[in-house]
């Protein structure tokens, strides 16, 4: 456990802290190795070993004697060095690549279980970890990465992400919970950071001059999506820690530890009403005001969630090939500039988005981008939600250096927040649960909606999960797609469900796409064609795409593609998925508790 530091001065503390902190998580991971070597040795069963893995990161894969590790990035924030050793890493121990998840994770797989516990060790070198970022536990806590750079952001929440997620690391409450539970901050006045589909959703507000949060509870998606309830209208910052914990722990107690399909904190919520939920927190919140609990830390470790007890100088672009136009202009820097690049607030810097195909990455790419985030950036790297990465303080001057120096390691590719810009699962890539490559399907989009000529168009989401689970979280995409697949004349043929109009409608409320109907995977690009057609022909003058779905009604949708259901003749690749040469076959291993 930490050290209580609230004696010491604050440099005192954070040495204090840090030094508890790298002692903890070393022994932490020790400990786990020495699971490890047992579990080789036959000394351990797969049912034992499970929780003890799950719960550092480590899941396994489709793929015999392979793993996937999930590494934790709180509040998406990377320093420059933690994204070298992330490159490292990749290089080291996931076969050169990395990919970032819906969640600001950076996960690597095929990883062998003998190498498991240096990889960890490798990550405490620059404080991050895998702890609880999978398991029944409290997971990454997320935050806005445009945080501290927005005009008219209520203000960063970045601090109080990083105190949140530390609080909760390493407890005996929040490491063995009925089921994941996850914590968002926003700092916009929107929900910018998708708090309705958390079990807590945070969102800042200043009440009489005075800091705090929004809170609601109870959201989620998986099979079956639920907004959060409102629980409070303001919490103050010094009570955030006190007033999440109070909801934690009536999760704990309530949650349904028996059925893993009813354990989220929405169904405790559905069954026993929301009056009976605010109440219990209540009573768990008094019970903390009055007898103790969780403190809120006054420090976290230097690197934890990207801080930086000393900020490095702002790098000034200098080192930055000179770029000769001679007078022409280049218009993949144009389109680059102008879907990719933002003015923050602070003059004469932008935000640079770094489109991240799918989030996948190679370790020489985590490098170049270590680099430029050193030279030219505040040292830091912003990972988003929709799995690409931003940059912050690039000075506006160098722009165009900086696009060239982004195209010289491939990640210089304009429409960020486009259409073509899809969000997707690893799907059955790697995942036990994986029914279909959702990111084969994702780049085949991408393909087809490149340079689409309407406007509207490229401004809608698609959101592509392999399963029904929603890592990939295709409820709330303009067009969703989740992984399924049926049986034609005895042989197996993978599919998708395709939803439209999901997301936030115009009053500011989380909406869930309208289920059409299943597709043959190979078909579903002729889907998206259609609807998009449709779409553009029909739609009436500033009318959202949610508004012109629900204004058409799903049986449109459905007369327009049933054609493609189940097809009178099949051509051989129907039986193929996406970036397939065999034929399809449905493999399934044991879910172990999806994103």
């Amino acid at each position: 456990m930490i050290a209580d530091t609230t004696t010491l001065t604050s440099q005192d503390q954070r040495a204090t802290t840090e030094s508890a902190y790298d002692a903890t998580v070393r022994a932490d991971i020790d400990l786990f190795r020495s699971y490890a070597e047992k579990y080789m040795a036959g000394q351990l069963s797969d049912d034992d070993f499970r929780a003890q893995r799950l719960r550092r990161g480590v899941y396994s894969q489709r793929q015999a004697g392979v793993h996937m590790i999930r590494t934790k990035i709180p509040g998406g924030l990377l320093t420059a060095d933690q994204m070298d050793q992330l490159g490292d890493i990749a290089d080291r121990f996931g076969g050169g690549k990395g990919h970032l998840t819906t969640r600001q994770n950076m996960q690597y797989h095929f990883v062998p279980l003998p190498q498991v516990a240096d990889l960890l060790h490798s990550l405490a070198d620059v404080r991050m970890t895998t702890r609880e970022a999978c398991y029944n536990t409290v997971r990454n806590v997320t935050a806005c990465p445009l945080s501290g750079l927005l005009e008219d952001e209520v203000f960063d929440v970045h601090p109080y992400a990083q105190k949140v997620a530390f609080a909760f690391l390493h407890k005996e409450l929040t490491d063995s919970l009925p089921r994941k539970f996850k914590i968002a901050f926003s700092g916009c006045k929107e929900d910018c950071m998708l708090g309705a589909i958390h079990d807590i959703g945070l969102r800042a507000v200043i009440r009489d001059g005075k800091r705090g949060f929004r809170m609601v509870v109870g959201g989620g998606l998986g099979p079956l999506p639920t907004e959060a309830h409102l629980l409070d209208e303001f919490v103050p910052e010094e009570r955030l820690v006190n007033r999440c914990e109070a909801v934690i722990r009536l999760f704990s107690e309530h949650g349904n530890r028996k059925n893993k399909n009813k354990a989220r904190l929405k169904f405790v919520v559905r069954e026993r009403g929301f009056d009976w939920v605010r109440e219990q927190i209540e009573k768990n919140y008094q019970d903390i005001l009055a007898n103790g609990g969780i403190a809120t830390p006054e420090v976290v470790p230097d690197g934890f969630g990207g801080f930086q007890a000393v900020p490095p100088p702002l790098g000034d672009g200098s080192l930055l090939p000179v770029i000769q136009t001679n007078g022409h202009s280049n218009p993949a820097y144009e389109h680059w500039l102008e879907t990719n690049v933002r003015e923050q607030k602070q003059k004469g810097y932008a935000m640079v988005t770094v489109k991240v195909t799918q989030g996948n990455l190679t370790g020489d790419q985590m490098h170049g981008l270590a680099r430029l985030a050193r030279t030219s950036g505040d040292g830091l790297l912003r990972v988003t939600v929709d799995q690409n990465l931003v940059f912050a303080f690039i000075p506006l001057r160098v722009l165009r250096q900086f696009h060239h120096a982004l195209d010289q390691i491939g990640l210089a590719g304009a429409g960020a927040h486009e259409i073509d810009d899809v969000t997707t699962c690893p799907g059955a890539y790697s995942c036990n649960l994986g029914l279909t490559k959702s990111m084969n399907l994702g780049a085949a989009l991408a393909q087809e909606l490149r340079d689409h000529p309407d406007a509207k168009v490229r401004q809608l989401a698609i959101r592509i999960s392999g399963c029904p689970n929603s890592c990939g979280q295709h409820w709330i995409g303009d067009i969703g797609f989740y992984g399924n697949a049926r049986k034609i004349d005895g042989k197996e043929v993978p599919y998708y469900q395709m939803l439209l109009g999901g997301g936030y409608d115009d009053a500011g409320m989380m909406r869930f796409g309208v289920a059409v109907q299943s597709i043959p995977a190979r078909l579903a690009p002729t889907a998206v064609r259609r609807v998009l057609d449709h779409y553009v022909a029909n739609r009436q003058a500033d009318e959202s795409f949610r508004d012109y779905v629900l204004r058409h009604k799903v049986e449109t949708f459905r007369g327009m593609t049933n054609d493609l259901v189940k097809p009178p003749e099949l051509a051989p690749e129907m039986y193929r998925d996406w970036g397939d040469d065999m034929e399809y076959s449905l493999k399934l291993g044991r879910g172990e508790c999806a994103s």
